[in-house]
């Protein structure tokens, strides 16, 4: 891995860690064992760094849409939801919750990038439950939108407040989650 991605890696485990406003390039030269000056050969100020992390995720994000497009709507609904399983495991947080809390304290093109990231997610995952419900495989009220909405916002609390409960609460969430989904 050249330095560039080492930076980008470890700036994305001190978001989901302690928060982007939390670390700061000295914690990530300690970490890797350079200079700060390498780190703003490659970043010039932090909301480069930012944006880099997020456009990653992206790119991972556009990966996953990819290689799925042509499963069915519930295996799609399985690798989303398996998406948080390995971030609760790796006890994280998601990159946008985390992001999303420091949002009013964001330069503008971090702020953007993280909202580009948040509709490439919803879209995702309204385009398969509106699959699914055109499919018959999927039952649910209202727009394919809000029930995304739905979706994404209990994934993203339930990681973080599992936290604090445990980790039966989070399968409960997401098996009611699927549950809810498949028609009966």
């Amino acid at each position: 891995m050249n330095t560039r991605a080492h930076i980008i890696q470890l700036a994305d485990t001190l978001i989901r860690d302690k928060g982007y406003n939390a670390f700061s390039y000295h914690d990530i030269a300690k970490t890797i064992g350079i200079k700060p000056a390498s780190i703003h050969y490659h970043f010039p100020v932090k909301s480069n760094l930012g944006v880099a992390v997020i456009e990653k995720q992206i790119d991972r994000l556009f990966a996953v849409i990819e290689k799925y497009k042509s499963k069915s709507a519930v295996e799609r609904l399985d690798k989303f939801l398996s998406i948080y399983t390995a971030i609760q495991k790796d006890n994280k947080i998601c990159l946008v919750g985390s992001l999303a809390t420091d949002f009013n304290t964001l330069d503008e093109q971090v702020r953007e990038k993280l909202k580009t990231f948040s509709e490439l997610m919803l879209d995702w995952v309204s385009d398969f439950l509106e699959e699914g419900r055109s499919t018959e495989l999927f039952e649910f009220e209202g727009s394919s939108r809000t029930k995304a909405i739905m979706i994404v916002t209990n994934m993203l609390a339930i990681v973080q407040l599992s936290r604090l409960t445990n980790e039966q609460d989070f399968d409960t969430v997401k098996n009611s989650i699927k549950q809810d989904l498949i028609k009966k």
